[in-house]
């Protein structure tokens, strides 16, 4: 054999070896980053612990304790109850990136339901009425809910899927 064919068999050689060192960098690196893998777990967490909150703090009846203004008319209640479950809703609105759509859909239905609620309880008063007999008729109303409260079930299915992510 003369030199050129050795050296371009040399050469050759060494093209395939760098190209199967290239192609298997690649496959090692990807394994040795999955020990670094952003870890998702506890920011879901804390998602699924952030709405059950949400869930909580917009629940009518904690809302009417937490923010019953003697003296007002029932209209402006009926003002102070939408906003405050609109605003507590928006400010826990990225939270939807870490749980699951149907949790996600839970809390925005618990919303609408709980804005939907004081509306059509507020439409059925009389335009005198005041706070407190909106308050009353809208604790009737929860009572009167077959199967227990809405909050109740939206908090329980959050907890029974964050407990998911603990196992």
């Amino acid at each position: 054999m003369d030199l050129p064919v050795v050296s371009i068999i040399l050469s050759s050689l060494a093209i395939i070896l760098a190209v199967i060192a290239f192609l298997r960098k690649p496959a090692v690196a990807v394994t040795d980053t999955t020990s670094d893998k952003f870890e998702s777990t506890p920011l879901r967490l804390q998602a699924y612990e952030r709405l059950v909150l949400l869930t909580e703090r917009i629940a009518l009846p904690n809302l009417i304790s937490r923010l019953n203004q003697p003296g007002i008319s029932a209209q402006e209640m009926k003002l102070i109850l939408t906003e405050n479950i609109k605003q507590e809703f928006e400010y826990n609105s990225t939270q939807q990136l870490y749980v699951s759509q149907l949790s996600w859909d839970s809390v925005r239905n618990l919303k609408e339901q709980n804005i939907m609620v004081v509306q059509q309880v507020a439409a059925s008063l009389p335009l005198d009425a005041s706070a407190v007999d909106l308050n009353k008729k809208i604790l009737e109303v929860l009572m009167a809910q077959p199967g227990g409260a809405l909050h109740e079930m939206v908090s329980q299915a959050l907890n029974h899927e964050a407990k998911k992510l603990m196992k």
